[in-house]
């Protein structure tokens, strides 16, 4: 699979904050359900590793992938799991390389034109970008992209159903991860129908 291609076809990546693995199926059913088989399952809880093990199982149609992994330790566990990416908050040689090593897909985060020159490095063409809201969005994204044309981002941080649209028209942006369709007080409470509506919903914004 071709993981850069299938995120561009999506559009979103949600990105997910699990407390309790119990939620890990549910969850992955609303994602399903409402048209977005994806999810980037965050390791700032210690249920991330047994949620993308239990994803990647039952929903083997679902592309999987660990985010705020920050050591190679996490990013060995995740992959182990069933994580078909890893995504870094911030740009780390070791984890990357990694990655790079066994042809792990991964999406660094980055936010500087120095970490974009750390990125081209290793033969990486996706960055994330965040967080973006903080560090000047869209208009950041444009500015970088001058001096660097080869690469593409994935925005992430502040992206809603709000602005989603203005940032997927840019063609230098690959997709965007957001958690707006998955907070964490509607898993926490079981609201997954809530989950798949507006999952549903967003999904059709990256279409319009």
């Amino acid at each position: 699979m071709d993981i850069n291609k299938k995120i561009e076809e999506l559009k979103i990546v949600p990105v997910v904050v699990l407390q309790e693995e119990k939620d890990a199926l549910p969850l992955g059913k609303a994602l399903i359900d409402g048209g977005l088989p994806v999810a980037e399952v965050t390791f700032r809880t210690a249920a991330a590793e047994g949620s993308i093990r239990a994803m990647a199982k039952e929903y083997p149609e679902m592309l999987v992938g660990a985010g705020t992994v920050t050591n190679v330790e996490q990013a060995k566990k995740a992959v182990a799991a069933g994580a078909k990416f890893l995504v870094t908050p911030g740009f780390s040689r070791t984890v990357t390389e990694y990655a790079v090593k066994y042809g792990i897909p991964i999406f660094p985060g980055v936010c500087t034109p120095t970490e974009l020159m750390f990125l081209l490095e290793y033969g990486l063409t996706v960055a994330k970008f965040f967080p973006a809201a903080q560090y000047g969005g869209l208009d950041t994204i444009k500015a970088l992209s001058a001096p660097f044309p080869g690469i593409r981002f994935m925005p992430t941080g502040g992206i809603n159903a709000g602005n989603i649209g203005e940032y997927l028209k840019n063609p230098k942006i690959i997709a965007c991860g957001g958690s707006w369709m998955v907070k964490g007080d509607l898993i926490a409470a079981g609201k997954f129908d809530e989950i798949r509506r507006l999952t549903a919903e967003a999904v059709k914004l990256a279409k319009a």
